[in-house]
C-alpha cells in the first residue's frame, strides 16, 4: 500500500514533517514545499496529496497569510494538530559546543532559542530557509564547526548528534497546524457528523454599528464557543474587515442552526471547514 502524499512547507525532518506523522498516526510521503502556497499548487496538481500547514504558535501568533490561502483555495479543513516544539541543537558526532562556531536555522527557531544562545557568544548565529535543510546540509557537506537548531527527528534523520536538547525559552510553545483538502478526496479523515465539534469560518459584516457583536450574540444563544476570531482588512475597501473565527460546539445540528440564523447578518460567509478538536502533543518526538 503506498504512503498517503502530505504537501509540507519545509523538508523531511522539520516540525510539519513530525505533525503530520503524528496526525495520521503513521509514516506518510512528505512532498516538500519551500512557500505554503506551494501547499495548494501540489493538492491542485494532484487532488489526492493533502496539505498539512501550521496556522498559529503560542509565542509568535497568527500566520496571516495562511488565512487568506485557504480563504482563496476553497480547499476544506478536514483536521488540526497542536504540537508541542521542542528544539535541539544538532552537529556532526563527536563535537561538543566549545567547537561550534556557528549555528543555522530558520528565523523563528532562533528567536526561540534566545537565551539559549546568549549563554554562548562565540557562535555566529545564521538565519537559514529551514530547520531541517539545515540539518541536512551539516550532514551533506559534513560541515565540522557547524551546528543546527532543529527537531530530534531531524537529528535522527541526519544521523547527527544532539549537542543539547530542549534549548526553547519558552516550554510552552505550541504550533497549530491544520489538514487542508481537495473537496472530493473524501478519504482524509472521514468523520460522521454527528462527532464534528470544530469548525472555522470567515465572514465580512456590514460596516455599521455593532454588526459583530449581533453575531456573536447569536452564537452564544445557540451554545456555540468561540476560541479564535483574527481581524483582517479588506484590500480596496477601508475600514472594512474580514473575520476569521473558530468555533467548538457539542451538538452538530445546533451548529447548523446557527450558521443559518448569521447568514444574514454576514457578507460572503465561507465555511473553511468542519473538523474534529485536535489532539496536543506534549514533546516532538511523537512519530
Amino acid at each position: 500500500m503506498s504512503l498517503r502524499k502530505v504537501a509540507i512547507q519545509g523538508f523531511e525532518g522539520s516540525y510539519h514533517h513530525i505533525a503530520a506523522n503524528a496526525f495520521f498516526g503513521e509514516e506518510v510521503n512528505i512532498l516538500p514545499c519551500m512557500t505554503f502556497k506551494e501547499i495548494f499548487n501540489n493538492i491542485k496538481k494532484d487532488n489526492t496529496v493533502v496539505g498539512l500547514m501550521a496556522i498559529e504558535n503560542t509565542v509568535a501568533g497568527s500566520l496571516l497569510q495562511n488565512y487568506h490561502l485557504l480563504r482563496d483555495s476553497y480547499y476544506k479543513i478536514v483536521g488540526e494538530y497542536k504540537l508541542r516544539i521542542s528544539h535541539s541543537l544538532a552537529a556532526l558526532p563527536g563535537q561538543s559546543i566549545e567547537d561550534i562556531t556557528e549555528v543555522y536555522s530558520h528565523p523563528m527557531a532562533i528567536m526561540q532559542c534566545e537565551d539559549f544562545l546568549d549563554e554562548y557568544p562565540h557562535i555566529k548565529v545564521i538565519e537559514s530557509d529551514d530547520t531541517a535543510l539545515s540539518a541536512k546540509e551539516i550532514r551533506e557537506q559534513n560541515i565540522a564547526g557547524r551546528a543546527a537548531i532543529c527537531s530530534s527527528l531531524a537529528v535522527e534523520l541526519f544521523g547527527l548528534e544532539a549537542l543539547a536538547t530542549g534549548i526553547e525559552t519558552n516550554k510552552r510553545n505550541y504550533t497549530r497546524f491544520l489538514v487542508v483538502a481537495d473537496n472530493w478526496n473524501t478519504s482524509v479523515n472521514h468523520v460522521p457528523k454527528a462527532e464534528l465539534n470544530k469548525a472555522s469560518l470567515v465572514f465580512c459584516t456590514p460596516h455599521e454599528e455593532g454588526a459583530l457583536s449581533k453575531v456573536l450574540s447569536i452564537l452564544t444563544f445557540y451554545n456555540i464557543n468561540l476560541t479564535k476570531i483574527q481581524s483582517m482588512p479588506v484590500v480596496g475597501q477601508e475600514w472594512q474587515y474580514m473575520f476569521y473565527i473558530d468555533l467548538t460546539f457539542t451538538d452538530y445540528m445546533r451548529y447548523q442552526q446557527s450558521i443559518d440564523a448569521i447568514k444574514p447578518l454576514t457578507e460572503n460567509l465561507q465555511i473553511l471547514g468542519e473538523y474534529q478538536k485536535g489532539k496536543q502533543s506534549f514533546d516532538d518526538t511523537t512519530r
